[in-house]
């Protein structure tokens, strides 16, 4: 069997033993500032990502590296308190292993959240952004020799977010009087931030917001054809046009992602609620 296949394999199995026969509905992704949505998991199993196997250890700031499964509106769901990131030095198999991991688990949708500057010049701090279609600047997870067990060797791209789930997300923040945008997202390697010039090209090539994560995990889910949603919080104004003393903090990144993650998760809660 292929080494690759082997690790996920590993990894789940352990995780399947510590969630007593259970199945989740969804698996959900919690990026920079945005870990406190699983405190809302009922009934929690924690496992910390240091006692799974083959799972690598979590870096950035504000990821608090651990694996929660739990009820979730009602739906038993599984969560990351922190995703691997391309920066951090890890490879992209490694990066999007808990993808392929929450497949075996038997997840049917996939929920992804990251901390992303508004390079749109409408985006303020603190907004959402319902991710439509993504600009991936990062390697292609899918390099490589292709896993057969999870997927094609050209999975279709037309729509990695899923419409069906977009759809039900307007609804819901109607609903809730709640204020979305919709947007491209742009990924990139980092840890850098952006040259206010690299902004401008972002913006001109289509991107409403960028970050340093999510496509990778995007791509390994719709080779596994699973369905996925995707939101931003938007933490700082990309708008190339600042100040002179105007600095990018990761600090702030995060204090903004806390600040917006409660109506995040209020929306994600009532998407996770109506699945079936």
């Amino acid at each position: 069997m292929d080494e690759r296949v082997e690790k996920i394999n590993e990894a789940a199995s352990y995780v399947k033993s510590r969630l007593g026969g259970m199945v989740p509905l969804a698996g959900i992704i919690l990026g920079s500032g945005l870990g406190n949505l699983a405190e809302e998991i009922e009934e929690k199993i924690v496992i910390p990502y240091a006692e799974i196997p083959n799972f690598s250890k979590s870096t950035a700031v504000g990821h608090k590296g651990n694996l929660i499964a739990g009820l979730l509106n009602g739906k038993f769901v599984v969560a990351m308190q922190g995703r691997f990131h391309y920066y951090e030095g890890y490879p992209m198999e490694q990066v999007t292993l808990p993808v392929r991991v929450m497949k075996l688990l038997g997840i049917r949708y996939l929920f992804v959240s990251n901390a992303a500057g508004g390079v749109n010049f409408n985006y303020r701090r603190g907004d959402l952004m319902i991710i439509k279609d993504h600009i991936n600047l990062l390697p292609n997870p899918l390099i490589g020799k292709n896993m057969d067990e999870f997927g094609p060797r050209f999975p279709d791209m037309t729509r990695p977010y899923d419409p069906e789930l977009i759809r039900k997300m307007e609804v819901i923040a109607s609903e809730c009087n709640m204020k979305l945008h919709e947007g491209v997202y742009l990924a990139g390697t980092g840890p850098t931030y952006e040259t206010p010039a690299e902004y401008k090209l972002y913006r001109l090539m289509g991107a409403d917001a960028v970050g340093m994560s999510t496509i990778p995990e995007v791509i390994v889910a719709r080779h596994c054809g699973i369905p996925v949603f995707g939101m931003s919080v938007i933490t700082n104004e990309a708008h190339d046009d600042y100040a002179e003393d105007y600095v990018n903090d990761g600090d702030d990144v995060v204090k903004e992602a806390n600040a917006a993650a409660e109506r995040m998760g209020i929306l994600f809660k009532k998407l996770v609620g109506e699945l079936e």
